[in-house]
């Protein structure tokens, strides 16, 4: 990460520089005068560390103007300074871009100072990112929208209209990866007309294929994985110093500085944890994704904070094992459990000002606790509804699929969310046709389905995705009997929603409205606690982010109807 070579010495003597490259801002053409350059670049301690050379090292001042960044590979300095916010680097010898190297005196380090980020490098121009898959993809987006932004682009709905195209994809099916390269030829040959088109594809298929990608449809200016959504604005200073980009090396996640774009003002995705160590058979997520890393607990509460700052009402903890959270950070408490847990950031999060509503997503049986449960029963800010897969009924598949967990196991922690919280909503994930799945197996899972009476399931045909180990088997099941699987699960699974929802019918339910609805603009969309969609009369400028008390007059599988009875909050 070039931001980040030479800035871990912000403090230290200046030797511990020398040898490394520190990525220094381009100067304007009055920093450059008298053969004399004065670089600037933030350090990561928050410092402002400031160089100077002499420009015969780079006397085309032409470059200056196109370039936003340069590399300087500190190899001597006479001088350390320390003072304030600055780190001064005086007498300087640096190499630039191969060029021969000299020494001289510090320039004036105010008239060096120009932002850490270009935020005219849009200047204007239009962006549009096209969204695939997942909550945790969703939450990138709104990260890299807000980092371009940064940079001086401003979004646009017609992507046909746009300067800058992303694509954030999803891997986890085959058909979500075809629809985006359908997609992505049409931009291509856009690019062919229009070769100031920046193409960016990003995600979980670009981790996944990366150089093979940029061979396929060699117009792309970024292949980026995942774990590189911050650094978009950074590798757009690549690609416009006239590189074309493959980011999907492995990276330490660092606290993003940038802000989310957000696609609502009412809720906002909050990731807590990147990445998944668990090795599934049938999934290319810690392919993709890296393995996990938490976010400390503080820099998440300042996030939460600043979204009840803005008036968010309800916020949403994302990650791919989200119970999971806090393993991989330090600390065991005084009864020897781990210091930093799901349950722990509840509590820590639970009374920022402003939000009122806070979910969590996706947990995984294996660390499902009774500790966690308790306290989703205690803190009522906390709503009651659970994304918790199963992805099969039986054991010998759950075991195929090395879940780490057995079917007894997903059945008593289902019996002790609703023990402890008799109206909880339980969403789950099941998957049919995995390799040597027999039909007496998938009736198991039809069973649990019809047992346990989820309000939803997710459900999806085996896909074999690259690099697992189950799209190697040779005992797969033939396409026609997942189809014909995937419609009976299908079936038991509308028929639960259906029961469920029959439970609202004339209660009164607390409906957080979110938008306006997109087939009738006379009715307004929401929430209710348990996360069922809720839709009743009104103006969306009257009711956005209220939460809003609805009588439920109709009940359907997977959303309720109502009419407001009472006042606003």
């Amino acid at each position: 990460n070039a931001r980040d070579l030479v800035m871990e010495a912000a403090f230290a003597p200046v030797q511990a520089l020398l040898g490394n490259s520190l990525r220094v801002q381009a100067p304007s053409p009055k920093n450059i005068s008298d053969g004399l350059v004065c670089f600037k670049s933030t350090v990561k301690s928050g410092k402002v560390a400031v160089v100077s050379v002499k420009k015969q090292l780079a006397e085309r001042k032409s470059f200056f103007s196109r370039s936003p960044t340069f590399h300087l590979r500190i190899r001597r300095s006479s001088e350390y300074v320390s003072d304030g916010p600055l780190l001064i680097l005086n007498h300087v010898e640096t190499q630039v871009a191969g060029a021969s190297s000299s020494s001289c005196p510090m320039m004036d380090p105010d008239e060096a100072f120009v932002p850490a980020h270009r935020t005219d490098a849009g200047n204007g121009k239009k962006f549009h990112i096209v969204t695939f898959g997942c909550q945790m993809n969703k939450a990138d987006s709104e990260r890299m929208a807000g980092a371009i932004e940064n940079i001086g682009f401003r979004w646009t709905p017609d992507v046909n209209s746009a300067d800058m195209v992303v694509y954030n994809t999803c891997a986890i099916r085959e058909s979500a990866e075809h629809k985006v390269y359908s997609y992505l030829g049409y931009q291509a040959a856009r690019k062919r007309m229009d070769p100031n088109l920046t193409l960016v594809f990003a995600g979980c298929v670009a981790q996944q294929v990366g150089e093979t990608l940029l061979r396929r449809v060699p117009e792309l200016d970024i292949v980026m994985g995942p774990q590189h959504s911050n650094r978009i604005g950074s590798l757009l200073e690549q690609v416009w110093n006239g590189s074309q980009v493959l980011a999907t090396d492995w990276i330490e996640q660092v606290e993003d500085i940038s802000k989310p774009r957000r696609e609502s003002t009412v809720t906002g995705w909050v990731n807590i944890i990147y990445g998944c160590n668990e090795r599934c058979t049938y999934c290319v997520v810690p392919n993709t994704r890296g393995v996990e890393q938490s976010r400390q607990p503080e820099a998440i509460l300042k996030e939460v904070e600043e979204l009840g700052r803005w008036g968010f009402k309800e916020i949403t903890l994302l990650g791919q094992n989200i119970d999971a959270y806090g393993r991989d950070l330090p600390g065991i408490t005084a009864e020897g459990r781990r210091a930093h847990t799901l349950t722990d950031l509840l509590y820590k999060i639970h009374d920022v000002p402003g939000i009122e509503r806070i979910r969590f997503t996706t947990s995984h049986p294996r660390y499902f606790s009774q500790r966690l449960i308790n306290a989703c029963a205690e803190l009522p800010k906390v709503m009651p509804f659970f994304n918790i897969p199963f992805q099969s009924g039986d054991d010998d598949i759950l075991k195929a699929m090395k879940r780490g967990y057995t079917v007894a196991r997903y059945r008593d922690i289902i019996h002790r969310i609703r023990d402890a919280i008799p109206d909880a909503a339980i969403s789950a994930d099941a998957i049919v046709g995995f390799p040597g799945e027999t039909d007496a197996q998938f009736q198991n899972t039809v069973d649990l389905v019809e047992e346990l009476q989820f309000d939803t399931v997710n459900t999806a045909a085996y896909s074999p995705r690259p690099n697992t180990p189950a799209a190697t088997w040779e005992n797969q099941v033939d396409d026609e009997v997942k189809k014909e699987r995937l419609q009976m699960l299908n079936r038991a699974v509308n028929q639960a929603a259906w029961n469920c929802s029959q439970r609202y019918l004339g209660r009164t339910e607390e409906v957080l409205v979110e938008m306006v609805s997109m087939k009738d603009p006379s009715m307004v969309v929401g929430r209710t606690p348990t996360n069922r969609t809720t839709l009743l009369k009104g103006d969306i400028t009257e009711l956005r982010g209220k939460i809003v008390p609805v009588e439920i007059a109709e009940a359907r599988s997977f959303t309720l109807i109502g009419q407001r009875v009472g006042e606003l909050r």
